[in-house]
């Protein structure tokens, strides 16, 4: 049976491209393993922040559009990104985030693990999880964050949703997850045993306003499958269930498939692979403006249209 094996990437909208690089390389310590267009609007930054080598279920990607008003949160929408981090990390990271000047709640508890929640510069709602479970993931030696605090890729990702049947079912009769649980009104659903970054948390709000993109807000969610044949056989799946996907779309990187679950969240299902390293050495990810081969021909008319970016400032 295909499925998906969990969070590939999610990519949300930022506002202005500097200031959500110098958060997320700065004061989260991820690394930039991609500097790239958006490659339906190319006047657009499209920025990667993974660990050091861009693992799937480790990669927050963002469209910088500071010209567009600020998210409607609501449901239809992905709400919350949450990202993993090991055992004894959120005293530092409660002072780390105090110390940047972003506003920290106190520790709260989901499904027995310690929490804290906090939002980025732009509004986007973003949480961090101790968690016990082996991280697969690489840490990023140049970051300014001490490997033994360093996020480990993510923990889950929030859906609001008007009508919470529809979404569970089709998460896991097309989707393939299982059931996980539930607490103070959110119930999980886990895919491939439900480990760190496999998790998808949904809350109903039968009553809630429709939620509409903007910054601060979350673009679309994106799972993973090993490869071409599994896409495929998934996304025959997810057509069945009259969800409409689009053709595969080679995004270099990886190939993607896009649809709306039953509630509206734009989802995609990404291959593992190739991978960031397909053009750039993994030593040197992230340094230069990246454009895939057939926008490469317009490289000096793109480049003339982004803003300039600095940095990242590494540790």
């Amino acid at each position: 049976e295909p499925s998906a094996h969990g969070i590939h990437h999610v990519t949300a909208i930022a506002g202005d491209p500097q200031e959500n690089l110098d958060f997320y390389t700065g004061v989260l310590g991820l690394r930039l393993v991609k500097k790239s267009v958006n490659q339906d609007a190319p006047d657009t930054y499209h920025l990667f922040f993974a660990d050091d080598e861009g693992r799937p279920g480790t990669d927050l990607t963002f469209f910088p559009w500071p010209q567009m008003g600020p998210a409607v949160k609501g449901t239809g929408q992905a709400v919350e990104v949450g990202f993993s981090v090991p055992p004894g990390s959120l005293g530092y990271w409660a002072g780390r985030l105090a110390g940047a000047g972003v506003g920290v709640g106190p520790p709260g508890r989901r499904f027995g693990e310690t929490v804290l929640t906090f939002r980025d510069p732009h509004g986007l709602d973003l949480a961090l999880t101790e968690t016990e479970a082996p991280l697969e993931t690489a840490p990023w030696p140049r970051s300014p964050v001490p490997e033994r605090h360093q996020v480990r890729g993510f923990q889950a990702v929030r859906l609001s949703e008007r009508d919470l049947a529809a979404t569970a079912r089709f998460l896991i009769e097309v989707l393939g997850f299982a059931a996980a649980g539930q607490e103070a009104g959110w119930h999980r659903f886990g895919a491939d045993g439900g480990g760190a970054s496999r998790r998808v948390d949904v809350s109903e709000v039968p009553a809630g306003p429709r939620g509409a993109w903007g910054t601060g807000g979350i673009h679309h969610v994106a799972f993973r499958v090993e490869d071409d044949a599994e896409q495929l056989a998934l996304r025959d799946r997810v057509a069945a269930a009259g969800r409409q996907p689009t053709p595969v779309i080679d995004r270099f990187w990886f190939r993607s498939v896009y649809f709306r679950e039953p509630g509206g969240v734009l989802f995609e299902l990404a291959t593992d692979g190739p991978g960031f390293t397909a053009d750039e050495d993994a030593e040197h990810l992230g340094e230069r403006l990246i454009l895939p081969p057939w926008l490469e021909p317009d490289r000096e008319r793109i480049e003339a249209g982004l803003p300039p970016l600095r940095g990242p400032e590494t540790g």
